[in-house]
């Protein structure tokens, strides 16, 4: 029985370790297609250009728009973010497990589209560890950071929109939980039916005696 990919979206506050926790699920486990969004904000230091992002002037980005190559856009603390469409459609069609790792706003969009994605919110355990993460960073001046919080509040909002939370305090701990609720996705009824209505058959076949 071919294993059908299942569409993750995985979201949560600036800070909260999306990427490490993306990059140490996609290095322990090989079944994951990993999404990689372009964007209009310039890279940061080690990014590399299509495997970070896609790194687009704002010009190139509104044409992608007017083109329908994404499957979702949004545009956060004055940059476009969005999600290329192709890569997405072809892994899925391959039975690859697709994680998207983009905003609320663009969640919502997934979720229109694709009914049965799950979404996955990722937070810390704190307001503070949140702002502590981002002011550690680095490479934040203190107006991004204020204008990072702003948006967290605005995106605390919409938590309850999504089908699991994620609480980022041990990163193994976390990368696991993860993986389980997408294995555990998997062996919903509704990813079997070809196995259900076989089975059924049979014992329709046995109950007449055939």
């Amino acid at each position: 029985m071919t294993r059908q990919g299942i569409l993750i979206v995985v979201s949560g506050f600036s800070g909260a370790g999306k990427g490490t926790i993306m990059r140490e699920l996609m290095r322990r486990y090989g079944q994951y297609a990993l999404s990689v969004s372009a964007t209009t904000r310039a890279p940061r230091t080690g990014e590399t250009e299509g495997k970070d992002y896609f790194f687009k002037t704002r010009e190139a980005f509104e044409q992608m728009i007017r083109d329908g190559e994404l499957i979702e856009y949004a545009c956060y603390v004055n940059h476009y973010y969005g999600t290329p469409r192709a890569y997405v459609e072809e892994m899925l069609a391959q039975g690859r497990d697709v994680i998207l790792e983009i905003e609320i706003q663009g969640a919502r969009k997934i979720r229109q589209q694709f009914p049965e994605a799950v979404l996955l919110f990722v937070t810390t355990k704190d307001a503070q560890t949140l702002r502590e993460r981002l002011a550690g960073r680095g490479t934040e001046t203190p107006e991004a950071i204020a204008q990072r919080l702003e948006r967290a509040v605005q995106e605390s909002e919409g938590i309850e929109e999504y089908d699991y939370l994620v609480v980022n305090d041990e990163l193994e701990t976390c990368v696991e939980e993860i993986h389980a609720v997408i294995e555990s996705e998997h062996r919903r009824i509704r990813y079997h039916m070809e196995l259900v209505n076989k089975v059924r058959e049979e014992l329709r076949s046995f109950s007449k005696g055939e």
